[in-house]
């Protein structure tokens, strides 16, 4: 008996193929449409990403890393005495490795490539490889490791840059795709969306804006592109939430907006020259807003807790209690936002405030100061006077304050710090910034109990007043 659908099913059939049609209907041929989006319906009928990344996947290379690290030993190595009873030689032990990893071509002419600083750290030899099997040959212009991204650059003709785009415009939900070389398979794209925006707190120890994505990231993807339906950059692929080891649909990459401004000071300067402000801040919640008298003109921003005298915040004239909701015009999500925006700026580099401040709303024009020297200053009086620093990353580890030089005959000299030592952390909070080392001493608490770093041994040193 053949089958009759019944009135409902018929009903239910005509509206399915509505829907089919509707559906159906985008994925016809369009003019115009690879312009709008990274599908396209090609000669075969298939629908397909290809035309967008044959323009972008030769932007993106592979880099090849030859590193060389310090090997943990026993404290016993360092015994003189020992080390001449069996002849050990008197250089620290180094151990070699090789690593892989991703970069993007963001300028053709001068053949300028960007990457995570953790890809190439501790590097003594970087190759490129690009998409038409080029071995390059790649000199590291300068590394931020607060931000996670480094600058090379290899000489070679006929290179493809990537287009940029304003990261800010992103959105969530925007489609993206990832390229890059996980476990040194070599280029791999993956797809997925923007699951979020303006992620932090995911190591706790740099500037941190991230986007967030689904499209499958893995080791060895670190510093390839993130980039939107139209082919153009938007991050720099740089971490993943791996409990197991693998991709696990979260991924993260540090905004093109944020990585192109770093890149321009490793340009003009081999290396970002942080300035500092000269407060602390944290995050404005409903709590605070209502005790502060703003819950009805602000949900969102950063409250100054407080102000290191003679510091930049105080010739600005911040003050304790002061709610910053925007930075230049841009409004602020939280105290992390407002450490970024302060991260990203050069020193001598203006900043206008917008504060609140007992119901008034005002404009402060802050000047950013020198970090190290500022950094150096406050530094006087204490047991670590003397030390000059700058912000590292450890290899595979947290961010930490490099010792520059060591003043002679200065207390920090007289304690026995080093050339060299990293610290770590001051009495158990880390200091991965010149900015939290101000907030970590802003307390004024004695004695200072600092861990370290040296020849790849940690150590604690306690300091009295």
């Amino acid at each position: 008996m053949p089958f009759r659908p019944m009135p409902q099913t018929r009903r239910a059939l005509s509206t399915a193929l509505c829907l089919l049609t509707l559906i159906a209907a985008p994925l016809a041929p369009q003019k115009g449409l690879a312009d709008s989006s990274a599908f396209t319906l090609d000669e075969r009928g298939v629908l397909t990403a290809a035309p967008v990344l044959e323009k972008v996947t030769p932007a993106v290379v592979n880099i090849a890393v030859r590193s060389e690290t310090a090997v943990a030993v026993s404290p016993l190595y360092n015994d003189p005495f020992f080390r001449r009873f069996f002849n050990l030689p008197p250089e620290t032990l180094r151990r070699q490795r090789m690593s892989a990893g991703s970069g993007v071509i963001v300028d053709a002419a001068q053949g300028y490539v960007l990457t995570n600083h953790h890809v190439i750290a501790d590097g003594i030899e970087i190759t490129v490889t690009l998409k038409d099997g080029r071995t390059l040959k790649a000199e590291l212009i300068g590394s931020d490791p607060a931000t996670d991204i480094a600058l090379l650059q290899v000489k070679a003709g006929d290179l493809t840059a990537v287009e940029i785009a304003d990261s800010n415009a992103v959105k969530v939900g925007d489609y993206v795709m990832a390229i890059g070389n996980p476990f040194g398979l070599g280029q791999t794209v993956t797809s997925g969306m923007v699951s979020a925006l303006g992620r932090t707190g995911i190591s706790r120890d740099g500037y941190e804006d991230f986007i967030q994505t689904d499209a499958s990231i893995n080791p060895g993807n670190s510093g390839g592109a993130l980039v939107d339906s139209k082919g153009r950059l938007i991050g720099v692929n740089t971490a993943i939430l791996a409990p197991a080891g693998g991709n696990i649909g979260i991924g993260f990459a540090i905004p093109a907006d944020m990585a192109m401004a770093i890149m321009k000071q490793l340009l003009e300067h081999g290396e970002v020259r942080r300035g500092l402000l000269g407060v602390t801040v944290q995050d404005l919640t409903p709590d605070l807003a209502s005790a502060l008298g703003v819950e009805d003109v602000i949900q969102s921003g950063a409250v100054i807790a407080s102000v290191e005298p003679g510091s930049a915040a105080d010739a600005a004239g911040l003050q304790a209690g002061d709610v910053v909701r925007a930075v230049d015009g841009a409004a602020l999500r939280n105290g992390a936002d407002f450490r970024n925006h302060i991260g990203l700026l050069s020193v001598g580099d203006n900043m206008t405030l917008t504060v609140l401040r007992d119901g008034e709303e005002l404009e402060l024009t802050a000047t950013i100061r020198d970090g190290a020297e500022a950094a150096s200053a406050l530094l006087e009086g204490t047991p670590l006077a003397g030390l000059q620093l700058r912000e590292r990353r450890l290899e595979g580890g947290p961010g930490a304050l490099e010792i520059e030089s060591v003043t002679p005959g200065s207390a920090a000299e007289q304690r026995g710090f080093r050339p060299g030592d990293m610290i770590l952390a001051i009495n158990r909070r880390p200091v991965p910034t010149l900015e939290a080392l101000t907030e970590v001493l802003g307390a004024g608490r004695l004695p200072l109990v600092v861990e370290l770093v040296r020849d790849g041994r940690r150590m604690l040193t306690i300091l009295e007043g």
